[in-house]
């Protein structure tokens, strides 16, 4: 049995600190170096840059960081995995070995590719293909695609790293795989090792991004040290999958069964986390503090995964714009009435004319407010549609004519008029796994191709069981539910996860009771009319909460202030409930 591989991470999204890669090749032991590049909305700002780059639809930050750290990682034997690729895993392989030839370096690069489904496109439609995610029904037209990508597995850098590549960049690869990818190669896992496998995934799962697993976003952010330069996270997976999450000594941050919990419920809806390779049960995961920054998850089990593949698809949403007027003072909702009403006057179009339209008051202002900021709400007024010129200027001109027209203290944020911005939609798709196979090219070597199916098997897992104390009982006080509980949350497509977590037995039981779905509503008026599913996690003292179509059309699309419901769950812990005082002390 091989012993546990250290897999370090270095970046968390597009725009993640550039110094990620030195600060974990330099700064301590480890065997593999890997980065996380890609979100839904990574993609369509690919697809923007390819456009008007051809080849460039890739991570060049990571082509940079090669640069700082290729030949130290060459020297200490250190791997590279990552899916900077983006939408040219081709292109970034060759800007990554024009690197090694400025630095008169001579890694072996493989790049795995087979995920753009782009170029196949019109076949795949017109065989059936490519179904609607959440219907299932065939999708018929694909004209609109900006960009369509499988979400491939582990088995194509799996090969690369057997082949001897010291570098593997990939296209659309999973966040996860890219981690458990190397744990599967190091230890020799098969296809079919589901609860390593499910391991490898939940490790990958919390170091994807980055320095949220070692104290960034989080809830208890004042007990964690060193915040102003938060370090990055790595996993050691051992041949089990279990693993120990940790991060380099004397960085700032933390790692703990809060950090650690709070990135497991990061952007997961069901306890059957669904990939390419496996279906990890995230109501099996067990974590233990073994000492100071160290982490260790254990009794991860783990199913075979669905036959089909999930499609990341962004296609062109239309334009969109949007008013926003400052409101102080007295007689808010009077002042909001009075522009809208005006606004539509002077507007050309009427609401119904657009595709879409969506009016928000958002009430910022305090009563006796002491400065001019504190006196201030927002009337914005957003539309979409497919149409330019109309929610161009003929939109935007409308709010200015109200200037001398309107309400007393008239003023706007945002900018002045302007044209209407195009703006993408993802949607997410299915395609059997049989028909994604991933392309494994070693530059100035062959080309092999590599299979995306997983074997079926019939594999019984049950959740693995919480706390089992009492709830408590007894006075209570009136305070914010974040007193006790933490909270992190996200985007889903159009849907929003939002999942809070308890930090004691008793905490926790109280907490289930307590937060039903109902209560959630009534907490989250935005999400009174939303279907709303709730997954118990008792292992990890958590509950997940997933908000169907808070987030409308998805990041790029929605009208929201916060489009990716990043800050979702701190507003929930803001909202002031009766918490048991036998659970303050």
């Amino acid at each position: 049995m091989a012993d546990p591989i250290r897999i370090a991470n270095c970046s968390g999204f597009f725009g993640d600190r550039l110094s990620g890669a030195r600060e974990m090749v330099e700064g301590g032991p480890i065997d593999v170096l890997t980065g996380d590049w890609l979100a839904e909305l990574t993609m369509l700002i690919l697809a923007r840059t390819r456009l008007k780059r051809p080849g460039g639809g890739y991570a060049r930050t990571f082509v940079t960081q090669m640069e700082q750290v290729m030949g130290t990682c060459l020297d200490k034997g250190i791997k590279v995995v990552s899916n900077a690729g983006g939408l040219d895993p081709d292109g970034c392989a060759e800007a990554v070995a024009e690197v090694a030839d400025k630095l008169g370096l001579h890694p072996k690069i493989a790049y795995v590719c087979g995920d753009d489904l782009l170029p196949r496109m019109d076949d795949l439609v017109a065989a059936g293909a490519l179904s609607h995610f959440a219907r299932d029904a065939p999708i018929k037209d694909a004209s609109a695609f900006l960009t369509a990508n499988a979400y491939i597995g582990i088995w194509g850098v799996v090969d690369a790293l057997n082949d001897g590549a010291d570098i593997v960049i990939t296209g659309r690869a999973t966040d996860a795989a890219i981690v458990c990818a190397p744990a599967a190669w190091h230890h020799g896992w098969g296809r079919t090792d589901w609860d390593a496998l499910a391991g490898g995934v939940a490790a990958g799962h919390v170091i994807e991004c980055s320095s949220q697993a070692t104290g960034g976003n989080y809830s208890f952010f004042k007990e964690v040290p060193g915040m102003n330069r938060v370090g990055f996270p790595w996993a050691e997976v051992a041949a089990d999958g279990s693993s120990v999450i940790g991060k380099h000594d004397g960085t700032g941050g933390q790692v703990s069964i809060g950090t650690v919990t709070s990135q497991l419920l990061y952007e997961i809806g069901s306890p059957r986390y669904f990939g390419p390779d496996v279906t990890t049960r995230f109501d099996t995961i067990q974590l233990e503090q073994q000492a100071t920054d160290r982490v260790r998850m254990y009794g991860i089990r783990g199913e075979p995964p669905p036959e089909t593949l999930k499609v990341c698809i962004n296609r062109h949403g239309g334009f969109r714009n949007e008013m926003n007027v400052c409101l102080t003072g007295l007689d808010i909702e009077e002042k909001a009435t009075l522009v809208e009403e005006s606004f539509w006057e002077a507007c050309p179009f009427s609401p119904e004319d657009f595709a879409h339209v969506t009016t928000r008051l958002v009430r910022t202002d305090r009563a006796d407010p002491e400065s001019n900021e504190q006196a201030v709400s927002i009337l914005r007024i957003s539309v979409k549609d497919p149409d330019e010129k109309k929610v161009g200027r003929a939109f935007s001109n409308a709010v200015i004519e109200l200037a001398l027209a309107s309400i007393p203290g008239f003023f706007g944020v945002g900018g002045g008029p302007g044209p209407g911005r195009p703006f993408g939609v993802m949607e997410a798709a299915r395609i059997p796994a049989s028909l994604v196979p991933q392309e494994v090219v070693m530059l100035g070597g062959e080309t092999r191709e590599v299979s995306s199916v997983i074997p079926t098997a019939d594999v019984l897992v049950e959740q693995t069981a919480g706390p089992t104390v009492a709830v408590p009982t007894g006075p209570t006080r009136r305070l914010p539910l974040g007193t006790i509980y933490g909270a992190r949350s996200g985007d889903k497509g159009g849907n929003a996860n939002l999942g809070i977590f308890a930090r004691s037995d008793d905490a926790f039981v109280w907490l289930e009771r307590f937060l039903t779905t109902q209560k959630l509503k009534e907490l989250l008026p935005e999400a009174a009319e939303l279907t709303v599913d709730r997954h118990p996690l008792p292992a990890i003292r958590s509950i997940n909460f997933l908000l169907h179509g808070l987030l409308q059309e998805g990041v790029a699309a929605s009208t929201r202030q916060d489009p990716q419901a990043k800050s979702l769950g701190e507003w929930l812990r803001a909202r002031v409930v009766d918490l048991p005082e036998a659970l303050l002390s």
